[in-house]
């Protein structure tokens, strides 16, 4: 049995539908599946009970001597990212002064965070949903938001204060490597060849079938509308997607580069 935890966002549940319910030749394997949001996620690999698992890429960053990276499943950011948002207007240079809320300590939003403002020290990390409703009651002054949050701040009245994805690509010239799949080193060579072809079988069949695989992510998105959860999809499951490719291991590439550039790197204790 192989344990597989994935986040009920729509990217995640619309390119694992097709392993969850069987579609495709497992090559004999059973999965145990979890869901939960991308920062428990993050921790659940720190711990390193979880045998194949999606995660922010700055955490695989931390955890690269018990973990490989997958070929398929990862999302990269094309001219979008996080957002670091507000209620009031306040430009990049003043955000180092406010108190900010962040989805997650190990997240990637957190690590482009610390890059565009670095010195911010009043952080709050919390629940990536609850991040909105905490800047519009005053709990915070600003937020970094991720996910379908992106397309619905704006109704809310808040205000962006920087594209973190846009910041990002200007200092590298490429995407944001946002998250990917990893499976554990101890799991043996064959095995992790073996997961890497069903997740990339999983991946086609749902680029091919979205029809088919729509109606899982929609059980799981259920406050969502339909037009949020296929932009949110449109925006994160691409080519890259299916095969990281040279380009995606570039862009990874440069983001262990600025993480270890700024000292973001070190070992997780165990």
């Amino acid at each position: 049995m192989i344990t597989l935890a994935l986040s009920p966002c729509p990217n995640d549940t619309f390119i694992f539908e097709a392993i969850i319910h069987k579609r495709i030749d497992l090559e004999g394997l059973n999965f145990s599946i979890s869901l939960h949001d991308v920062e428990t996620l993050n921790q659940l690999a720190i711990a390193g009970d979880t045998d194949m698992i999606k995660v922010s890429f700055f955490t695989y960053l931390l955890l690269q001597h018990d973990f490989i990276l997958l070929d398929s499943g990862s999302a990269l950011g094309f001219g979008n990212g996080p957002l670091l948002i507000s209620k009031k207007e306040y430009t990049l240079e003043e955000v180092p002064g406010l108190h900010v809320a962040v989805p997650g300590k190990y997240t990637t939003a957190h690590m482009l965070f610390r890059i565009a403002a670095p010195g911010t020290v009043n952080k709050e990390f919390m629940l990536f949903s609850q991040i909105e409703d905490a800047i519009l009651n005053g709990e915070v002054d600003a937020g970094v938001i991720i996910h379908e949050n992106r397309f619905t701040y704006e109704q809310k009245g808040l205000k962006k204060i920087s594209d973190l994805g846009n910041y990002w690509e200007k200092l590298t010239g490429s995407p944001i490597p946002l998250g990917g799949i990893i499976a554990r080193k101890g799991l043996g060579y064959d095995m992790i060849n073996k997961l890497n072809r069903i997740m990339f079988r999983s991946v086609e069949f749902a680029m091919k079938n979205p029809g088919v695989v729509m109606p899982f992510v929609k059980e799981h998105a259920q406050e969502m509308d339909d037009e949020v959860m296929q932009k949110h999809i449109g925006l994160y499951v691409n080519a890259n997607t299916l095969s990281l490719g040279t380009g995606g291991r570039v862009a990874l590439a440069k983001l262990q580069a600025v993480a270890n550039e700024r000292g973001m790197i070190s070992e997780v204790a165990r």
